[in-house]
Order: C-alpha cells, then structure tokens, then sequence
C-alpha cells in the first residue's frame, strides 16, 4: 500500500494512506539493518500491513523531489532530514526578535532545498506601524527579490489569507523558525482551526513558549498542506554551498569582480567584496556572517568526506 508519512512522533511515522486511512508505521527491519534513508514527514512509501499487529510496517522510500535538511546534532557527520517532497519553505522570523544571524542561516537552509522559499514575518500586532515597516525593510534587503516577505498577524485575517495565497491546492509548504515564533499560531489560523497546541506570549518580551513536539502535517483552509516542526534549536548545515550564494547573492556578485578568482575576502589586494564593505554597499556584519557560514560549511564537508574515506577503509580491512 502507497502513503504520505504526515507526522513523525518520537521516530515513529503516521501514515495516510491513498484510500484515506491512517496508520502508524515503524521501518521494516531489512530497512534498519541497510542503514537505508528513513521517512521522514513528506516522504512517499510503500507499507505492508499484517493481519496479527495493528501497526505497519514501511518497506521503501520513494526517491525525494526537495527535502530539508541538516547536520544532525546526535550523530555530527551524518545529515538528518527533516521534512521531504515540499514545493515552498516558509521561514517565520517575529518583528519582536533582532537575531538577524539565525535568520541568516536559516535562509540557506531553506534555500538549499530548491524549493521556493518566502518570510513571514510574524506577530506584527505587538510593535507600532513603523517598528514593523523598519522589520520588513531590513528582512527584504537580505532576501532575493522573488522571495516575498509577508507581515503577518493572527489578529489580521487578511495577511493568513495573503500567506495561505502562497499553498494552493494539492502544493506542500513547510513551515521552519525558532521556538516562540508563533509557528503553532499561524498553522491554526492557515488551517482554519486549533490543530496545534499553543501557549501564551511572555508578557516583558512578547515571545512565545516551546509548544509543538512533533514534525506533522497539517491541511490548509482552502489549499494545499504545511508541515509544522517544533522550533530548531541546532541548525547545522550540510552541504549547503548553494545555499550560502543564494543567501549571500549580493556578496557572490561582488566577489565576480575580486582581482583573485580564489579571493577569500579576507585582506587580499584587489577584493571587491572589501571594496563594497568599505564604501557602505555591504554591512560589514553581513560579510563577516558570510565567512562564518562559507567556512563552518567547508569544515563540515571536509569531516564529513573525511568519515566517508575512513568508513571506506574499514570495509576493505574487514
């Protein structure tokens, strides 16, 4: 039988299934002991139902169109994916939060998944009119120009219904950001009901509290489905060239024109990059945000074909 996994609770996949059916799932053993990919929320797999348990148990993994993906923080060489088969990443970011950094690097993970990616912009009845003008500015301007950053509130049904525009019918968005965000807030309000546990703001700063504890999958009013994550504590990357230069494309431009084609940007004669900080077009947290990335995703390239020549070795030893 053929299935979406739509949440994933403690490693184990609830399925629904094509006739409509729902059903908890755990791998099937020829699964675990291949060390073969394990669904995640979005994937599409083949299931087997025995007559004498009342769980199934996924045989296969179809091959993935778009999936999200970071360093798992348990195992430090090893990707972890967290969500599978997605036209759209939607990061929300809240006006009442400066961490311009996080956002930063969650923007190249989410446009290393070649899905389409947008920014809401969230809780924007806590702040005055021009504090949420001078927010949205300053997201725009680290965003491409297809990317739409979209001020939202839940007390304003017209900017749900601008952002539920975004997840038509039969398309999967996913929905990533920190914990407090008002994530949970917003997937009730784009589903037309309390499908998610919320908690109320903190009065002295406006954030919210930790409250979704399982990757699921959830309908929208009138459109497609979004798949909520409890908030990202760790956010490594992994192998995310692609998405740095997409993050960083003013940056990328800038370098085409360094007198070296290997310009690190560092101190070398002849950096347009440096040239551009010096003379007010790039802000110079901007590139050094950029270093911090380019280089942390190098080393992390490095270990990890490092371990793969390592395993390599101990396989032909055996």
């Amino acid at each position: 039988m053929k299935g979406r996994v739509i949440q994933l609770d403690r490693g184990f996949p609830l399925v629904r299934l094509e006739q409509g059916d729902e059903l908890r799932c755990q791998h099937a053993t020829s699964l675990v002991k291949q060390h073969t990919v394990r669904a995640t929320v979005g994937d599409l797999v083949d299931v087997d139902m025995s007559d004498d348990v009342d769980y199934g148990q996924i045989v296969s993994v179809y091959p993935r169109t778009t999936q999200l993906v970071r360093r798992d923080p348990s195992e430090r060489e090893l990707p972890q994916v967290l969500a599978a088969n997605f036209d759209l990443v939607i990061v929300a970011h809240t006006v009442v939060d400066d961490n311009i950094r996080l956002l930063e690097r969650e923007l190249v993970v989410a446009y290393e998944t070649g899905a389409h990616v947008a920014v809401a912009l969230t809780k924007c009845d806590l702040v005055s009119p021009d504090e949420r003008d001078v927010a949205y500015h300053l997201v725009k301007n680290m965003t491409a120009e297809s990317v739409p950053v979209i001020p939202v509130s839940v007390s304003d049904s017209a900017s749900i219904d601008h952002l539920r525009a975004l997840i038509p019918p039969s398309s999967y968005a996913v929905l990533m950001g920190r914990s407090g965000v008002g994530k949970s807030s917003l997937v009730n309000e784009l589903a037309g009901t309390d499908t998610q546990r919320t908690a109320d703001v903190r009065a002295y700063d406006g954030k919210g509290r930790h409250t979704t504890v399982a990757r699921s999958m959830v309908s929208v009013a009138n459109g497609g489905s979004i798949i909520d994550m409890p908030g990202v504590r760790g956010l490594g990357m992994w192998n995310a060239e692609d998405g740095i230069n997409r993050a960083f494309a003013d940056i990328v431009a800038y370098a085409q024109e360094c007198r070296f084609r290997d310009c690190r940007h560092g101190g070398e004669p002849g950096c347009a990059v440096r040239a551009a900080v010096d003379d007010g077009r790039i802000p110079i947290e901007r590139l050094e945000s950029y270093i911090r990335l380019r280089d942390e995703n190098e080393q992390q390239t490095r270990r990890s074909e490092e371990s793969k020549r390592a395993s390599a070795r101990g396989r032909r030893s055996r």
